[in-house]
């Protein structure tokens, strides 16, 4: 583990050993992720480019005698029970009784039941503490990450051999039922499948993962995340907007999902539907196209020539998606100005960060450009690090 992966492992220890009196039997792990590219392509049976970071949520856990559940963590002073029977009852239908945080890690005990066809009672009960280092609101799944740690933890004492495909599977419907958000499958799967120096060219419709050097290292470069610190949700009402928007397109044109509409459909659907969806359905296909061209450019050129399709991407959510905010904006024009080979806003959008592909040496001038620019238009000052493709869930 790395220095901060310590540290948050034994803050994870610690708070389980002051919430629940014990040691915990050992912790667990999930990286956050960075999407290089493909955004909102996801839940339309589409193509993205996501790579685990070094930035992990880790969960120390103990096995119980009574059945039931306990959750705490760092980021709530609040001890969260259940009883693991109950688990069915309260999700999805009464999930607004659970704390939302608490929504993530209970509802993969749930999904993790049900998709195993496990009786409540043949499993024993656990108590989890959770402590993370992955930005929360920042565009980097820290949800992810959550469902991620609790699955492989629970899959591991409870002695249920589900493979890494299955446990995102069970992450998403965790998210999407338990917690209420309409997200798709990219942030589990690279949060479980993530390798170092890599990213995951991943099928969602097939949940086919080609693991694809990224060269960063090699090539001088280093991934800027530029955390604009405006925060988003994905369970209010934008994603879910541009989810519907995209399956009206789909619908308007008779295919199961945006995957199957190429760019030659466009003109069609444009007199089919209203512009706002057209616009809409436009960034998916041409996102969809980005990232398949992106992967080609990264096999046969490496990364220092994938800077034009970032930056096609950013301007194809700000100007079709509309899921870009001023600060995102800016972060993504500073870095270029300050000699970025690319960059583009990251995540569901509607705050979180920018992310900018710059040569080692630059890394400097691209941050006092993104924090000179911040000032200058009078937002809250952002927060500047740098990640690397790191791997995915484990036991620490």
């Amino acid at each position: 583990m790395t220095t901060t992966d310590t540290r948050t492992s034994d803050a994870a220890r610690a708070l389980f050993t002051a919430s629940f009196g014990a040691e915990p039997v050992g912790t667990w792990s999930s990286p956050g992720r960075v999407n290089l590219i493909g955004e909102h392509t996801d839940y339309n049976d589409g193509f993205v480019l996501p790579f685990a970071i070094q930035h992990r949520t880790h969960v120390a856990l103990a096995p119980r005698e009574d059945g039931r559940v306990r959750v705490v963590s760092t980021f709530d002073e609040r001890t969260v029970e259940a009883s693991l029977a109950e688990l069915h009852a309260l999700f999805p239908e009464r999930r607004d009784e659970i704390p939302e945080w608490a929504r993530y890690p209970l509802g993969v005990a749930w999904a993790l039941l049900e998709a195993s066809a496990t009786h409540p009672e043949s499993v024993t009960g656990v108590d989890l503490a959770f402590a993370s280092d992955v930005p929360v609101g920042a565009g980097l799944s820290s949800s992810a990450a959550i469902e991620g740690a609790t699955a492989v933890a629970l899959a591991e004492t409870w002695g249920l051999d589900l493979d890494r495909v299955a446990l995102a599977q069970i992450g998403r419907r965790a998210e999407n039922e338990a917690v209420g958000a309409p997200t798709g499958i990219m942030d589990q799967m690279a949060s479980l499948l993530g390798r170092a120096d890599s990213a995951i060219f991943l099928d969602c419709r097939t949940l086919d993962a080609n693991v694809i050097n990224l060269g960063f290292a090699a090539a001088g470069l280093e991934l800027v995340v530029i955390d604009t610190g405006v925060k988003h949700s994905h369970a209010t009402g934008g994603y879910g907007e541009r989810r519907a928007a995209c399956e009206r397109g789909a619908a308007a044109l008779g295919v199961p999902a945006l995957r199957d509409v190429s760019l030659d459909d466009l003109p069609r659907l444009a007199e089919l539907v209203d512009e706002v969806t057209f616009r809409r359905v436009r960034h998916v296909v041409t996102e969809n196209q980005r990232v398949l061209d992106t992967v080609q450019t990264l096999r046969e050129q490496g990364p220092t020539a994938i800077g034009d399709l970032l930056v096609a991407s950013h301007a194809s959510m700000r100007d079709d998606f509309e899921i870009s905010v001023p600060e995102l904006d800016t972060a993504v024009e500073a870095a270029l100005s300050a000699g970025a080979v690319g960059a583009r806003m990251t995540g569901g959008g509607f705050g979180g960060a920018a992310i900018a592909l710059v040569a080692h040496d630059k890394v400097q001038a691209v941050t006092d450009a993104a924090t000179a620019a911040f000032a200058a238009s009078g937002f809250a000052a952002p927060t500047i690090f740098t990640v690397a493709p790191s791997a995915g869930a484990a036991r620490d």
